[in-house]
């Protein structure tokens, strides 16, 4: 019973710790003039639910949840945050080429349709990201025209 008391305080004070290890937060006060929706008109019910669903992940300004300060999770958050800026940056939309750009819309409408993003992951707590079958369609409308218009 001794030797649990003692791991228990070890892994108690080992936790404590943790909280003062900082994280790099990825926000931002300015939007830059690459950014998706400065570039492209996109409609408000899309730009609405884009900024909702993908830009914590896939933008240079995360919206936080109160749970970022406690660790380990913040770690995975930012973990997570920087994977999806490698794959998709909407805030440096502009420095692609027209051939990367319809590369990612492509593959924005196959993730999209095929249920892929948002991550379910991210979804189960923020269930206003998720997206209903009509506002499925219209960004998928809107990001085929957008492609096709490249």
């Amino acid at each position: 019973m001794k030797i649990v008391k003692i791991i228990l305080l070890v892994l108690l004070v080992a936790f404590v710790g943790l909280q003062f290890v900082p994280t790099a937060l990825n926000t931002s006060d300015v939007v830059p003039k690459t950014d998706f929706m400065m570039v492209n008109n996109v409609p408000e019910i899309i730009k609405n639910k884009l900024q909702v669903s993908c830009y914590d992940c896939h933008s240079n300004n995360t919206a936080y949840p109160w749970y970022n300060k406690i660790q380990p999770v913040a770690w995975i958050l930012e973990d997570h945050i920087k994977k999806g800026k490698d794959e998709l940056n909407f805030s440096e939309w502009d420095l692609l080429s027209s051939r990367r750009k319809a590369s990612k819309l492509r593959s924005i409408i196959k993730q999209i349709e095929s249920n892929e993003m948002p991550l379910e992951s991210y979804t189960l707590i923020h269930r206003n990201a998720l997206f209903s079958l009509v506002e499925k369609q219209k960004i998928i409308e809107y990001i085929s025209e957008l492609k096709n218009n490249l």
